[in-house]
């Protein structure tokens, strides 16, 4: 009985695991195109969950005079390349661009 109800839950993850998967393409075409949007609103969504919407931060850093640590250049090699917990590329392309120099004016 045990080994039956492992097997059902580790197929059910492996079929959840495959699912998220195969959302690659959707995610990264509207990275793509969010690029018409401000860079506080695709901070608001892609970064706020972890640095907050007002970003005094939660489980990521206080970023609300990260511009008195680091230029833009800083802020966005950060952003590609990720730091600490921070998974890389979150944010791409001109998108990165706009947020790393919206945080740089925080000071």
């Amino acid at each position: 009985m045990k080994k039956k109800l492992l097997a059902i839950a580790l197929g059910t993850s492996v079929v959840f695991a495959l699912g998220a998967c195969g959302n690659k393409e959707e995610s990264k075409s509207s990275k793509q195109s969010a690029s018409t949007d401000s860079a506080e609103q695709i901070f608001q969504r892609s970064c706020a969950g972890c640095h907050a919407t007002d970003l005094s931060g939660a489980t990521g850093p206080d970023l609300r005079k990260v511009g008195s640590k680091y230029d833009a250049a800083d802020i966005e090699e950060i952003i590609k390349k990720g730091r600490g917990s921070m998974s890389p590329g979150l944010i791409q392309g001109e998108d990165a661009k706009k947020v790393s120099e919206w945080l740089a004016e925080h000071k």
